[in-house]
């Protein structure tokens, strides 16, 4: 039976300048089949019609040569240029390899499982709590989030292993902490050198530059308040340098940090690529290091710095550790968190299910979700949402907020709200904060102590 042919093309060529990755150029009218069956074995989009593969255990050659057999069974022209055959055709092997029984199709077999962690956890599906050094070499502890699968990490690049699994993230992280309580450290190890150079092997080649679209101020917002990237930047670098109770982490992704509060209980993630209404900041608290996330919030990267600022600052031990099981619809927090915009004239309006409370001059308010602050599951959506721009159904920026966040926090930003975007300039009434600069009409309740302990947590 004879393949039928494919208008498509693909050329295969060594990486300019990361030798072992190997670039795919596509042409053709159906060039989208090939681009989706590169994409499904493991390449990476680095431009329009380019793609790139590039693996921590250096084998691009061999899977390439894998990929194009694929391709040709479809009826797809496959080129692979001089080069790049060479490479294929090399024999080699990794110099005083740790396992010197294995053969050649084994050790490939043991880096190509190596190489599907690291794209798990690079991809999100498998979540790193904790790091720590075992000699020579980097252990962790993590989760698959699809499966609740605990595991134990041993090795780096392409030796990495799953040396053990449990069944709950709590008995995986009590048994890591046992092992190893001395060198133990939340969250993900730095990137390797190897894991780096492959980062950027995916997206150097023919990547275009292109300068980021000019933030959208909305009406009723000032343009100052759109604030462009680096100034998000800036405040997330100020951040850590000026809270000592606060430790940065770097991620297996360049395009993302994490910051850690020492109790282990609050953690801050802030997304360096988010523009416009894509989440750019990701807040999350939990009831103890490995116990349930009990709120969290998140703000996307049009939001003004001066909101961001002062929701960090309201992360003190007071403000974001207290009041994590109160009934969110409580009359005493209704009037915590809307009493700065009431005294300054904010008038109540309801719409199905939501009550607004939109700024005299427009372009910004509060809106609460009463179906999602009353809903059964600790799940539930946003309940408290806010926002500038346009309308509260059609808003510039957001910063949302899960229904058993603190009255205290809430309240930080709505009294900044009330300062900045109310027709009259009396400020409303106040009482000193707690640790920081930001005001509260309401004092919190007693803050209930952090549990120690050393294992980061999860989202």
């Amino acid at each position: 039976m004879t393949t039928p042919s494919v208008d498509a093309h693909v050329r295969l060529d060594t990486h300019p300048t990361h030798p072992s990755a190997v670039i795919a150029t596509l042409t053709g009218a159906q060039a989208r089949i090939a681009h989706v069956g590169l994409e499904a074995a493991g390449w990476h989009v680095a431009a329009t019609n380019m793609l790139v593969l590039a693996r921590i255990d250096h084998e691009e050659p061999y899977w390439a040569e894998q990929v194009a057999q694929q391709l040709a069974t479809l009826g797809i022209t496959v080129e692979i240029t001089p080069e790049l055959r060479e490479a294929i055709d090399k024999e080699w092997t990794w110099a005083n390899y740790p396992m010197p029984w294995c053969t050649r199709t084994e050790i490939r077999k043991v880096s190509d499982d190596a190489q599907k962690i690291h794209d798990d956890i690079r991809h999100g599906r498998l979540l790193i709590h904790a790091h720590a050094q075992d000699a020579h070499t980097t252990v962790a502890v993590g989760t698959y989030l699809d499966t609740g699968k605990s595991v134990y990490l041993h090795g780096e690049n392409h030796l990495r292993q799953i040396a053990n699994s449990f069944d709950s993230p709590a008995r995986a992280l009590t048994a890591f902490e046992d092992m190893h309580a001395d060198t133990m450290r939340p969250g993900p190890a730095p990137m390797t050198d190897t894991e780096r150079d492959t980062a950027d092997a995916r997206t150097s080649p023919g990547t275009p530059t292109t300068a980021p679209e000019p933030p959208s101020t909305g009406a009723g917002t000032a343009p100052a308040d759109a604030p462009g990237p680096g100034a998000h930047e800036a405040l997330f670098n100020s951040f850590i340098e000026d809270n000592g109770e606060w430790e940065k982490y770097r991620t297996w992704s360049d395009d993302t940090s994490v910051a850690n509060h020492e109790s282990l209980t609050l953690r801050v993630e802030f997304d360096h690529e988010a523009r416009g209404h894509d989440i750019a900041w990701t807040i999350a608290s939990y009831q103890s290091p490995v116990g349930e996330r009990t709120w969290h919030a998140t703000a996307t990267a049009d939001t003004p710095t001066d909101m961001i600022e002062t929701l960090l600052k309201s992360l003190d031990t007071d403000a974001a550790w207290t009041e994590r099981s109160s009934a969110p619809l409580a009359e005493r927090t209704l009037t915590t968190v809307t009493g700065p915009l009431t005294e300054l004239g904010w008038t109540q309006t309801i719409n199905g299910h939501h009550i607004n409370w939109p700024a005299p001059k427009g372009g910004t308010g509060l809106r609460l979700d009463v179906a999602a602050a009353g809903a059964r599951s600790g799940r539930a959506g946003a309940t408290w949402t806010v926002w500038g721009g346009n309308t509260a159904e059609q808003p510039t920026w957001t910063v949302e907020f899960t229904r058993h966040t603190p009255a205290g926090v809430l309240q930080d930003l709505t009294y900044n709200l009330a300062l900045t975007h109310s027709a009259r300039t009396a400020h409303p009434q106040k009482v000193p904060g707690h640790g920081h600069k930001a005001v509260r009409t309401t004092a919190p309740a007693t803050p209930t102590p952090p549990v120690p302990g050393r294992a980061a947590r999860s989202w």
